[in-house]
């Protein structure tokens, strides 16, 4: 392949990044139907590949597929007899408003194009879908993401991916969801499922659930994108701000987070002048933008603070670990769970000493949802060797790596049962 062919399939990647997530919205806005509008973004993709190789990457790249993907879906209704009924109303509305030509307006978009991109990620993250479907065609329809980059990202075959979309975007069409945006309640209990779903891809990338790697840095770079893209359209709702913040500044902990050999490096243990600056200037603008909007903090912008405080601290010893205790407390009232318990025993630890956490981890013991989480005996086992109590945190530690999926983390756990063992025998 020729570099000029290399140069233009990189734009063309690059555009389709940035720019699908708008494509396909404002194809399922007048189509209604997710499969039709994505499949007709894709086969604009497909000509612009071919065409872009033999005559170059266009002005307004980012209009010439919009036009091309509009015309696709005008000839996908027209072939397909069972919509016929509503040809003649969609098809209508399509050609309409098609433009003639592509313009320099077309390419960078508009209210009723980032309305769009709104509409599609509320559509992508409804309750109807399971939260593994949520995922999938958030990456697929927003994120640009191939299925096997999907597959890749969160070490499941490639066809399961493929299967999951599938049946999101017939269970989405089936359900005849609309595609507005929802009100009153109804938008506060779908904007959390929007951002748990960002959320939940952060993490895939910050801590992977599985496999070789300790993080996958793609995955967080794509979620902190979504995130910013949805404050961009929502900039009056705080929690929003509260999930970019707390994204911006748990990123920003990436190049600190693995060791020279991939191996994990605990908070406590890592190089902070590896932090990155920028994305923590980042974070603490935008918890100071959740912050102004007034009202309690929701769980995103207090994890966000607790964040910051890390954040803040020059050394590990700087910490203020009262004031994260305390946070930890507020957001046990606002999202009370096992998991954030886990997390209040750990500052409890360090504020008031090792006792202190260790008598709320064991209250967490009888805990059903923590039955194989392997944090829980992590935790436990770090207690107990900071108490002398060497022999238990060996057996916590073990038990730990025989839970987690992650080679990496099972290393760490259990080099540091070894090293309880050799404790406990001196």
């Amino acid at each position: 392949m020729s570099q000029a062919c290399v140069d233009v399939d990189r734009t063309l990647e690059a555009v389709w990044r940035i720019e699908s997530a708008r494509i396909v919205g404002g194809l399922l806005r007048l189509t209604g139907d997710v499969g039709l509008a994505e499949n007709a973004a894709q086969d604009a993709l497909v000509e612009a590949l071919e065409e872009w190789r033999e005559s170059g990457v266009p002005d307004h790249p980012a209009a010439w597929l919009t036009t091309v993907a509009r015309r696709r879906a005008i000839d996908q209704l027209r072939r397909a007899t069972r919509l016929r009924e509503k040809l003649e109303e969609a098809g209508r509305r399509l050609e309409l408003e098609a433009p003639a030509a592509p313009s320099p307006e077309d390419a960078v978009g508009g209210a009723a194009i980032d309305d769009d991109v709104l509409r599609l990620m509320f559509i992508c993250c409804h309750p109807v879908l399971s939260e593994e479907a949520r995922t999938a065609l958030t990456l697929r329809l927003l994120g640009g993401l191939r299925t096997d980059e999907i597959a890749r990202a969160f070490l499941v075959p490639e066809a399961t991916v493929a299967q999951r979309i599938v049946r999101a975007k017939r269970t989405l069409r089936a359900a005849r969801i609309p595609f507005e945006l929802p009100e009153g309640d109804e938008l506060a209990d779908r904007l959390s499922s929007v951002l748990r779903v960002i959320y939940l891809i952060f993490n895939e990338g910050y801590a992977a659930t599985a496999g070789s790697d300790w993080a996958r840095p793609d995955l967080c770079r794509e979620a902190l994108r979504l995130g910013r893209v949805l404050a961009g359209l929502m900039p009056e709702e705080p929690e929003v701000h509260g999930l970019v913040a707390l994204m911006e500044i748990q990123a920003s902990r990436l190049r600190a987070r693995v060791g020279p050999g991939g191996e994990p490096v605990l908070l406590l243990d890592q190089d902070r002048s590896l932090w990155d600056r920028v994305l923590i200037r980042r974070g603490l603008a935008a918890l100071e933008r959740a912050e102004a909007l007034g009202g309690a903090l929701g769980p995103y912008a207090l994890q966000a603070a607790i964040a910051a405080c890390h954040a803040r601290a020059r050394h590990a010893g700087e910490t203020d670990w009262e004031r994260i205790a305390t946070l930890y407390e507020a957001l046990a009232r606002v999202s009370p769970s096992p998991v954030v318990e886990l997390n209040r025993a750990v500052a409890l630890a360090m504020a008031f000493g090792p006792a202190a956490g260790l008598e709320v981890v064991d209250r967490l013991a009888a805990e059903p949802s923590l039955a194989n989480y392997h944090l829980l005996p992590s935790v436990r086992g770090d207690l107990l060797a900071k108490l002398g109590r060497f022999e238990e945190a060996r057996r916590e530690f073990e038990r730990a790596a025989s839970l987690t999926r992650n080679e990496r983390e099972r290393e760490l756990l259990l080099r540091r049962a070894r090293e309880a063992g050799v404790a406990a025998g001196g």
